[in-house]
């Protein structure tokens, strides 16, 4: 059983925003019209035990708690305090972490207070440009809100602020120029940026992809045919790699680079970690990565919740032990593929197939294998004669 060291808490389930590519509300799975608006504290209390128990059970000292929706600050200052304390007293040394839009930090400055009382990090969700942003992350009127989200994030980069700064996540958008928006994002100064695949799968294809049969054996199902997103993301990652002096971090490539160079990796989307992430819903619900939302109406879904069930129940669970299995929870195809052990397969929520389930390479298979290839050739005329054989010979 692998334990789970991130718990992901969807502390308010609505948003005030109406962003068009939204996995929670604009996909298959539609489970937020049945949940509370936010969590109440006796389902934050249930939670941080459960947390105790399962940081004891399995001597975790410490583990990371991410503060999600929803927009999770619509909670407003005096609850999101209130659950902090109790979470921060669930046993081990706790890491808070928040993902927003941002807007809020603009209408309640209390908000501040609190966020540094509990050393939370806070990520801020921007589309890079204001044209791109605007395109899909409007507010309810129809307006964008690059602007407002643009002064929010200038005002956590502040020097009074910035402590609390981790970083900005951006959803890939191939009708933006990948060096204008990488630009745009580094002008925020952030610590880390997040370039995000839209949540597809072969089902519901990416944004400017047709659909397509997942692939058959080796070579056809390696890499093969157009591949938008990889050719996108390579000239971000030429401008973000020959940058004179290291501007920000971004986790995909940094995540990529360190697969090819051996390493371990850290993320759900590349490589063959297991998974070490649950959520919890509003109501206390136990479930899978909320990306599944896509693929299907209970994607995500257990059956468990923190009132009846440990998270050791959850750990136990086939959905979650089907994602810790390495290179045999991958689909057939990809047992012979040279790249399967740093691509991983994708994202999980991306290889979803209908009738085929989740036993599928990535819907952005042939986008994967370009943008890896195009790190290793540059990881290996930069390291030439550093590194021996390693991973980076494996991709060819």
């Amino acid at each position: 059983m692998v334990p789970f060291r991130q718990f992901l808490l969807k502390i308010h389930s609505r948003c005030n925003l109406a962003c068009s590519y939204c996995y929670v509300y604009e996909a298959a799975d539609q489970s937020w019209r049945d949940r509370p608006r936010r969590m109440e504290l006796p389902t934050v209390r249930r939670t941080a035990r459960r947390i105790g128990e399962h940081a004891e059970r399995h001597g975790l000292d410490e583990v990371t708690v991410v503060l999600h929706g929803g927009e999770p600050l619509l909670v407003g200052a005096a609850h999101l305090d209130a659950l902090l304390r109790e979470l921060a007293g669930a046993g081990p040394r706790v890491r808070f972490s928040l993902q927003t839009n941002g807007l809020r930090l603009l209408d309640d400055p209390a908000l501040f207070d609190v966020l540094h009382r509990h050393r939370v990090a806070v990520g801020v969700s921007l589309d890079g440009t204001p044209v791109q942003h605007d395109r899909h992350r409007l507010l309810p009127s129809g307006g964008g809100s690059w602007a407002r989200t643009a002064a929010a994030v200038r005002l956590l980069g502040s020097e009074q602020h910035r402590e609390l700064f981790a970083g900005l996540l951006c959803v890939v958008d191939l009708a933006a120029d990948p060096v204008a928006t990488y630009e745009a994002l580094v002008e925020f100064r952030p610590p880390r940026l997040d370039l995000l695949l839209p949540h597809a799968t072969w089902e519901a294809p990416p944004p400017g992809v047709g659909r397509r049969e997942p692939p058959g054996a080796p070579p056809s199902g390696c890499g093969g045919g157009p591949a938008p997103y990889g050719d996108w993301l390579i000239e971000a990652f030429d401008r973000w790699y020959d940058a004179p002096r290291r501007e920000t971090g971004v986790r995909l490539f940094e995540e990529l680079s360190v697969l090819l160079l051996g390493g371990r990796g850290a993320s759900e989307a590349v490589g063959l970690a297991p998974v070490d992430l649950v959520v919890v819903e509003a109501d206390g619900a136990i479930e899978q990565a909320d990306s599944l939302k896509v693929a299907y109406e209970g994607a995500a879904a257990t059956g468990l919740d923190v009132w009846r069930h440990g998270f050791d129940a959850a750990a136990a669970h086939p959905a979650f032990r089907a994602r810790q299995h390495g290179m045999a929870g991958l689909a057939r195809v990809c047992g012979r593929c040279p790249l399967a052990r740093v691509c991983g397969g994708g994202l999980y929520a991306h290889r979803y197939a209908g009738a085929g389930g989740f036993g599928n390479p990535s819907v952005y298979c042939a986008d994967l294998d370009r943008l890896i290839r195009h790190i290793a050739g540059r990881l290996r005329a930069g390291v030439a004669g550093l590194v021996g054989a390693g991973a980076l010979a494996r991709v060819d």
